[in-house]
């Protein structure tokens, strides 16, 4: 979308009797030391990423609103240069306007998505750009129940100036329903499918044409002290010549001591993502998460929930209303030694030609976060991730550590 295509939008959002005006500029420290387990180009010194967004929301009419976002991420230090998401130094993050009554609206323009738990959709709050999408969503409410239908291409991000287009040869459609779970108090039912199609689709087995379609249940609630949020999702499709077969489960169940000081929350996570059993056929059972949080077990990103077992405790307090403290730890194995080691976006980070060992490693982490008043956030993190035998032997057996701290304010 060209930015002289957005000058009507932004005569109107200024013009509107109602309009309300929001940013947030976020400034971030990190440091990683034996990237990729000392595989990856090292830096001593850390990097500093910037993240800024200005917003317009106005309504029109009591039919029709829209919104106006622009976005700058910058990347200043990294050794190696920005990943992917670290850059892009202004564009238009979103620009939509909906037209909704009596429970039913249309938006149509770019966009952000998130549902369920962010696992398979995400807006990627983590990293320093943000995901959108160009299409439409129709949203539909009836009683306790939500559903969406939407049609929409993922918008890539480029490093320069009002330069985000589509992303070649991605398209993204679904419907995506949320209720009560019948029978259960607390409970909640979430029953999607979600379809995605790639021209230029990459794993461990090769590169080709990808067209997948996923179908999955979520279950989440409370009750008392206890919360839980369960979900099972399979996959079929095409992928080169081959038909693809995949499937996740992914778990987290938690318990909450809300009369102790400091409520202290004990969960457990548990989840598998299938992997490709023979890289020599044609046919696939690698998982793909489509469009998940960028960090998705811990802040520090390393890999991505593609053929992987994992386990991962965690204990989370509130010595404070404003701070929250969290200490976890994570087992990874890979599901298939067919198959390798993904990182969060997708990208092969260890071929499963490499070694037969399952035990990827193990990732452990501290964090503290201090919501301070009138929008101002603190947040500090260190992570380590301590090679298995698969990294070893696959040539990759140094201890990532990673540390950040970052500051927020949102207006």
């Amino acid at each position: 979308m060209k930015v002289v295509l957005l000058l009507p939008l932004l005569v109107s959002l200024v013009s509107a009797a109602d309009t309300s005006i929001g940013g947030e500029i976020r400034e971030r420290y990190e440091l990683v030391r034996n990237s990729r387990w000392g595989e990856g180009p090292q830096d001593d010194n850390g990097y500093l990423l910037q993240r800024y967004r200005l917003w317009a929301d106005a309504r029109f009419t009591p039919l029709v609103q829209g919104r106006l976002e622009l976005k700058s991420g910058l990347v200043d230090g990294r050794t190696g240069g920005p990943r992917p998401t670290d850059r892009d130094e202004l564009d238009l993050h979103q620009a939509y306007l909906e037209l909704g009554a009596d429970g039913l609206a249309l938006r149509v323009g770019r966009q952000e998505l998130a549902y369920g738990s962010s696992r398979l959709v995400s807006f990627r709050a983590g990293p320093n750009v943000r995901q959108a999408f160009d299409g439409a969503r129709l949203r539909l409410k009836r009683g306790a129940w939500q559903t969406d239908a939407f049609a929409v291409a993922p918008v890539e991000t480029d490093p320069g100036v009002f330069d985000d287009g589509w992303e070649r040869g991605q398209a993204f459609w679904g419907v995506y329903g949320v209720g009560p779970l019948p029978g259960v108090n607390g409970g909640n039912l979430d029953a999607y499918y979600l379809g995605f199609r790639s021209t230029d689709a990459v794993f461990d087995q090769g590169a080709g044409r990808e067209e997948r379609h996923t179908v999955g249940v979520r279950v989440w609630g409370r009750a008392g002290g206890w919360d839980y949020n369960h979900e099972i999702a399979g996959q079929t499709g095409e992928f080169g010549a081959g038909r693809i077969a995949a499937w996740t489960i992914a778990t987290d169940t938690g318990y909450t001591w809300t009369a102790a000081r400091g409520r202290p929350r004990l969960s457990l996570k548990a989840d598998i993502a299938s992997g490709d059993r023979d890289p020599r056929d044609a046919d696939l059972q690698t998982f793909n998460p489509l469009f998940p949080r960028g960090a998705y077990f811990n802040e520090s990103g390393i890999i991505g929930p593609f053929n992987l077992v994992d386990l991962h405790p965690q204990l989370e307090l509130q010595p404070h209303e404003r701070v929250t403290l969290s200490v976890d730890a994570n087992w990874f194995w890979r599901e298939s030694r067919g198959d390798g080691v993904y990182g969060p976006g997708g990208n092969v980070l260890r071929s499963g030609e490499e070694s037969r060992a399952r035990r990827v490693g193990t990732q452990t982490s501290i964090k503290a976060e201090w919501r301070l008043a009138r929008g101002w956030k603190l947040n500090a993190v260190y992570a380590r991730f301590d090679a298995g035998p698969f990294l070893r032997e696959s040539g990759a057996g140094e201890t990532t550590h990673f540390v950040a701290a970052s500051a927020t304010y949102a207006f």
